[in-house]
């Protein structure tokens, strides 16, 4: 029988030391190096200070189970295959285990050469990973990235792409700021995309569309009856990010209760979930961003000065769409083929006269606007796009100001955000849905707005 590689690393964890005996002997003997742990604690320790390929654990052990070593484990690598064995195999716990992240679930009592084979694939699937994630950084570092530019040739954008591309591959805490719509989500998983962190997954939460209660027990995650309806434990969105990226988009939103658990996130690198008394730590990256001027709430006193040090490491100003007129038919080419290839339907395309428009129009909404009305168009459109299946308000030349004459001359961006969003209300008869999707924000976020505007909602 072909011996493995004498480097894969498996670590065994059992509560009875006979078992861990004939393993170790068994492993050695088909090549491979076999580490072992008497019980779930040791276990954890062993992985706390080691790093081996992979993992082999019973599940039924006192004090620490199985599952809560295939946690620390995948929280410390997330690429390493951990295997279940247990005598008292069930459906159950069969599809906890995988949903848990294991690799193979294997009952008691089994064949040798069945769990050789099965630490064989393991090693195997490890070592592919290894291989895929080595050749993405090295096509990226070569500069000939598999990973696509978000759309945009105009020299604003560009430069905004060239600082993402150099800040990705460092841990910084990024804070990318602009106007809503302006593509802060699509620069967040550019930058992930071209990080170390590709392989890890890209969380994403919008601060301003869950009540503040609700918000910090998906950042932070919560005990099993730490408030009402809290029937079990629940991990948190930065535990879920390990390895990867955790982005928090409208972090403007959040309440000082809920920045002064961020900036503790940032400083120690750990969370304690709500109804907790202990840290957990946390292996992510952060990425924020918000559409409001956090200089100017800071003076307010709405938003807390040492959590935007700690967020400001790397600032990417994302320029608003009037800014990037060159970038329109760009952009209109791209959501035009992109529309046409969801609905299969041959590729509709814009009129002079329909481009001239568009790039005549301010588009207070950004990229989103701009997406929501060729959406539109295509589905009242024939085979061309021309003037008349454009929405309205982009040929309206006689519309309303968007910032009343009492506005002051130099508008704060808070009071032009309201004057916009009246204005789009008023443009869609006060239907809100209407308005938040217009928008490109939650039903949710647009009534706290209104409230805070005193607008009935």
């Amino acid at each position: 029988m072909t011996k493995t590689d004498t480097k894969t690393r498996v670590l065994v964890v059992d509560d009875e030391a006979g078992i861990l005996d004939s393993l170790r002997i068994l492993l050695r003997n088909e090549g491979f190096n076999c580490y072992t742990a008497l019980g779930g604690k040791q276990g954890i320790e062993f992985l706390a200070a080691h790093s081996p390929d992979i993992v082999l654990t019973d599940v039924r052990m006192p004090m620490v189970t199985g599952i809560e070593v295939l946690s620390a484990a995948r929280q410390h690598d997330p690429d390493m295959p951990v295997i279940l064995m247990t005598a008292q195999a069930s459906l159950q716990s069969a599809v906890q285990a995988v949903n848990e992240g294991a690799f193979y679930y294997i009952q008691k009592p089994f064949q040798n050469d069945e769990l050789i084979a099965i630490l064989r694939r393991a090693a195997e699937h490890r070592t592919l990973r290894a291989e895929n994630k080595t050749l993405k950084q090295e096509i990226r570092r070569r500069g000939g990235s598999a990973v696509p530019r978000p759309v945009g040739g105009s020299k604003s954008w560009v430069e905004i792409l060239r600082l993402a591309e150099t800040v990705a591959p460092t841990e910084s805490t990024v804070l990318i700021q602009g106007e809503s719509g302006t593509g802060k989500e699509v620069i967040a998983r550019y930058i992930h995309d071209l990080s170390q962190r590709i392989e890890g997954p890209f969380s994403s939460i919008n601060c301003g569309a869950l009540p503040e209660s609700l918000l910090e027990s998906e950042l932070f995650g919560h005990v099993k009856g730490s408030f009402t309806g809290a029937v079990k434990d629940k991990s948190g969105l930065f535990t879920a990010a390990a390895g990867g990226t955790f982005f928090l988009d409208e972090i403007g939103e959040t309440t000082p209760a809920t920045q002064v658990k961020l900036l503790r996130v940032l400083q120690h690198r750990e969370v304690i979930p709500v109804g907790a008394t202990e840290a957990q730590p946390i292996d992510t990256r952060l990425l924020a961003a918000t559409n409001r001027d956090l200089e100017e709430e800071i003076k307010r006193g709405g938003f807390r000065s040492d959590l935007y040090y700690r967020l400001n490491v790397i600032a990417l100003h994302l320029p608003p769409l009037r800014q990037r007129v060159d970038d329109i038919p760009i952009l209109a080419e791209h959501f035009l083929q992109r529309t046409a290839a969801q609905r299969r339907e041959p590729l509709k395309h814009l009129t002079a006269s329909a481009v001239d428009v568009l790039q005549s129009y301010q588009w207070p909404g950004n990229v989103r606007e701009l997406e929501n009305a060729l959406e539109r168009a295509v589905i009242l459109s024939g085979d061309t796009i021309d003037v008349d299946g454009l929405p309205e308000r982009l040929t309206r030349r006689t519309a309303e100001p968007l910032v009343a004459e009492r506005t002051p001359v130099n508008p704060t961006l808070e009071a032009i955000e309201k004057a916009y969003i009246m204005w789009v209300l008023q443009s869609e008869s006060g239907n809100k849905s209407r308005t938040a999707e217009v928008l490109g924000i939650d039903p949710s976020t647009l009534y706290r707005k209104l409230s805070r505007y005193g607008v009935e909602a």
